[in-house]
């Protein structure tokens, strides 16, 4: 009788072909040998001193792999009976809420990222995934609980039993083709990713070149994915990397449809016809703004005939509506730009900021706080053009008698009168 102390793989394919003796026996030798070598392979990279419990924590109970092995070869489950064998064999767990956080905080995590990761790519802006950060602490939390507990603590859980049975139900039923279908392309799946991943980084480059820094960080997770991908099978505890990169993925991949989507539209509606260019824009008070080509107008300046700045001069459209737009003015008592409504009235105060205060200080006592001050001064000086010679009334058209028109009636002219009562009023421009 040979004393050979029986290895881990023995000890773990006894107890899976236990779990499978309702299967014939030819069916079950089959199925030993495929796992086989994956389990040697595994009990190699624990060492020589490999023990059972640590096949467990990469595999689960032998219970519950040999479950997997039967929906993945489309077999009948285990009977009732045998299953609750297993139930009063297992002990009793010493708590839930670790396994579940490290469950529940990796499909918070999951979530999170994916739409993180669509919100950034429909706006096409990297910044959005500063908010990853947040979750650094829950993932690590949640780690740090699976290999504290082993991942069969996880998978013990009864809303993953649940779960794990409404997916046997439905590869047995209605879903067989499509999980077939899915597990062909699952191998392919991995390497979609980090592709998925790759132009990912690329898109947020178009607009923003900053965002080249991020590049680097998304190769590495491609190469993650491709190398853990097609590990999960063998080591559970890799699918806290696989899940949360693969909605990561799902939430760029719909989020960069929606950017395309929303460019084409946009570039369609940019040249529909010359009349429609541009709609009218408000700024962030709802107030209409006064464009003059692309460029919105804050302020707006009038003149005489003579160069002279103009007050108080209201603004209105041919259809007599008056062209209202925000005013900004100085607060004194915070030292900032605050708005005071909208009216039609012209020019505006210039509001400049970072001026001295009271004391002779720039930007006050202190320097993180600014102020700011009005002025009336116009910040430039106009150059009226001067009415061309045959825009002047022509002599004929003076009256050939010596008599005068009435002061209200005379003629506009841009020379001064030859008599006194006509060179006490500027002349008015001539339309």
């Amino acid at each position: 009788m040979s004393t050979e102390k029986p290895t881990a793989v023995r000890v773990y394919l006894a107890r899976v072909r236990t779990a499978l003796a309702d299967l014939p026996t030819g069916e079950v030798e089959e199925i030993l040998e495929d796992v086989r070598p994956h389990l040697a392979e595994i009990e190699a990279e624990l060492g020589p001193s490999a023990r059972v419990e640590a096949l467990v924590e990469r595999l689960g109970t032998p219970e519950s792999y040999a479950a997997e092995l039967r929906a993945a070869g489309g077999y009948p489950a285990a009977p009732p009976g045998e299953a609750a064998t297993e139930v009063l064999a297992t002990p009793a767990a010493p708590g839930l809420f670790a396994p579940r956080f490290a469950l529940w905080g990796m499909v918070f995590c999951a979530a999170v990222m994916a739409l993180l990761a669509f919100a950034a790519a429909v706006q096409i802006d990297p910044d959005i995934l500063l908010g990853l950060i947040l979750l650094v602490p829950v993932f690590a939390v949640s780690l740090w609980l699976l290999f504290r507990r082993g991942v069969q603590a996880v998978l013990d859980l009864p809303e993953v039993g649940w779960a794990r049975e409404s997916l046997r139900t439905w590869r047995e039923g209605r879903g067989a083709r499509a999980a077939t279908y899915l597990s062909a392309l699952k191998p392919a799946w991995w390497l979609v990713c980090a592709v998925l991943l790759v132009a990912f980084g690329l898109l947020l480059m178009v607009r923003h070149t900053y965002a080249a820094a991020l590049l680097p960080f998304l190769v590495v997770a491609a190469v993650a994915m491709v190398w853990a991908g097609s590990r999960t099978r063998e080591d559970r505890r890799l699918l806290w990397l696989a899940v949360p990169v693969s909605a990561f993925v799902v939430g760029g991949a719909f989020g960069g449809f929606g950017a395309a989507v929303d460019l084409i539209g946009n570039h369609d509606s940019y040249y529909p016809n010359t009349a429609s260019y541009s709609s009218p824009s408000t700024d962030n008070y709802g107030n209409q703004q006064l464009r003059y080509g692309d460029k919105e107008l804050e302020n707006v300046y009038a003149f005489d005939a003579n160069g002279k700045p103009l007050k108080d001069v209201y603004l209105y459209d041919e259809e007599g509506r008056p062209l209202s737009i925000t005013r900004h003015g100085c607060e004194k008592d915070t030292g900032t730009t605050q708005s005071r409504g909208s009216d039609n009235r012209f020019p505006r105060p210039n509001v400049v900021e970072g001026v001295q205060d009271d004391q002779g200080n720039v930007n006050g006592y202190n320097s993180s706080r600014a102020y700011c001050s009005e002025t009336d001064e116009v910040p430039f000086a106009a150059a009226i053009p001067k009415p061309s010679s045959s825009s002047e009334p022509s002599s004929s058209s003076q009256p050939s008698s010596g008599a005068q028109p009435p002061s209200g009636d005379r003629p506009s002219s841009s020379a001064p009168s030859t008599t006194g009562t006509a060179t006490t009023s500027p002349a008015p421009p001539t339309r």
